[in-house]
């Protein structure tokens, strides 16, 4: 079989648009599967952990400062058991750290002293917000704990 030039010329260049069109296919299938990783990279976040064992002592209450030297604390240990002071009291309760930064309180268990009016009704909304809180999050530093009846910032204590 003879082949003329013209169709000589003709298979090489349809095999080398063929050749091009596949390379461009395989490129924008990698570029796809790039940018959908990068997608999975960024929707995927890494979840945070609940820092347990660790010590925190409040600072504010619903955005108001708390000062003195009697501030609400607490600490959540590594058997989910939660120990504080409120302001004028000691508690102890059980807290579950959930999926999504959420957060189970139970029931505090609660010393019985008695403190100056101020004081006890600083220690109550503390305990309020405390107990009914839902949702957690660590924010350079500090622990916010937040739900229904309030939120609550924390530092570290020692």
């Amino acid at each position: 079989m003879r082949w003329s030039a013209g169709a000589v010329c003709l298979a090489v260049a349809i095999a080398a648009a063929g050749s091009a069109e596949a390379q461009s296919a395989r490129r924008g299938r990698g570029n796809q599967d790039q940018q959908q990783s990068g997608q999975q990279q960024v929707t995927k976040k890494e979840e945070k952990r609940f820092p347990l064992g660790q010590a925190w002592i409040a600072v504010s209450l619903n955005n108001k400062p708390l000062t003195g030297g009697e501030r609400p604390s607490f600490m959540l240990d590594e058997q989910f058991r939660v120990q504080g002071f409120g302001g004028c009291n000691s508690f102890s309760a059980v807290a579950y750290p959930l999926r999504d930064q959420g957060i189970a309180v139970g029931p505090l268990a609660l010393t019985k002293r008695n403190c100056d009016k101020g004081v006890s009704q600083t220690e109550q909304a503390f305990l309020m917000a405390l107990r009914t809180s839902a949702k957690w999050d660590t924010v350079v530093g500090s622990l916010v704990m937040k739900g229904p009846n309030g939120e609550i910032k924390f530092e570290r204590s020692l």
